[in-house]
């Protein structure tokens, strides 16, 4: 587990790693989510979008959720990119928004790639920058962490990969070159946190594999986030589910990833998944109090 990790600190926040798993809860501002789940369509407002966005953040806080990750591209299979002007105009004013209504605990992550993006969210509100290209895809992207002062999410992303051997040994590799970049831009060690990157660029038993060896990228010596929540594979596993039915297959993946170390989980699901990380953290960290 990650009892001997030291705490992520910066500004009023701090995280305290080993001691439960957070919780952090997602909306997408997009109309393309593969979950379903995207708020923004073509028929409503700027402001209606808006409205629904800081319900759902209020609904998740209230439920327990730690961390808020705000989406405004579409990072599923085959989705159309989108440019930086078109994604600030979808999240800068959810996040503005969420930041007055919110409580001052909740930490808001901005989920993107473009180093503009995370640069002008951070200044709306946001807490923390998830970038599913591990600081890979935009190089201004580790200066802007660094100069902020932010936690950061390294995701490991094999899309392009040519040749994938170990898949394990593979992210490792990925997750330690993004974790250079980092520490060389001058993000604190402290504040760096690992992504597997589980459904980018795998196969349903890629998937499975990470999952089952999750705690060799203890190794790396970073808190990790586990994001499976919905994901295809556990459709296709459960014999072709759609993503509105994975509910139990994604409680499944949460429970068995907090057991091989699982720092923090991504859901869509919120409450439930609460329960689901309580029971394992009873059971993995010993953790619970009887009521």
């Amino acid at each position: 587990m990650s009892q001997s990790l030291a705490p992520t600190t910066w500004g009023p926040y701090q995280l305290e790693w080993g001691t439960r798993t957070y919780i952090m809860g997602i909306v997408n501002a997009t109309p393309d989510s593969f979950s379903g789940d995207g708020l923004k369509q073509a028929d409503l407002t700027v402001e209606e979008v808006v409205k629904q966005a800081v319900s759902q953040a209020q609904h998740f806080a209230g439920e327990g959720a730690t961390f808020i990750d705000v989406g405004g591209e579409s990072t599923r299979p085959h989705a159309l990119r989108v440019s930086a002007e078109e994604e600030l105009a979808r999240v800068i004013p959810v996040i503005r928004a969420m930041r007055q209504e919110l409580p001052p605990e909740t930490i808001i992550s901005i989920d993107t790639y473009k180093a503009i993006v995370a640069e002008q969210a951070i200044a709306a509100g946001a807490n923390l920058i998830n970038d599913i290209w591990g600081f890979q895809y935009d190089p201004d992207m580790a200066v802007v962490a660094a100069e902020q002062g932010v936690p950061v999410v390294l995701m490991a992303n094999m899309r392009g990969i040519p040749k994938k051997r170990d898949i394990i040994s593979d992210i490792l590799r990925f997750l330690s070159t993004s974790i250079d970049k980092a520490l060389a831009a001058g993000v604190e060690w402290e504040r760096i946190i690992i992504d597997p990157g589980i459904g980018f660029g795998m196969t349903p038993e890629e998937d499975v594999t990470v999952l089952r060896r999750l705690g060799e990228l203890r190794s790396l010596g970073r808190p990790i986030l586990l994001g499976t929540s919905r994901k295809s594979h556990i459709g296709r596993i459960l014999g072709g589910l759609p993503a509105s039915e994975r509910l139990e297959g994604t409680a499944a993946t949460v429970a068995l990833g907090i057991a091989q170390g699982a720092d923090i989980v991504r859901v869509h699901d919120v409450r439930e998944m609460l329960r689901v990380a309580r029971m394992s953290d009873a059971v993995v960290r010993g953790s619970f109090a009887l009521e």
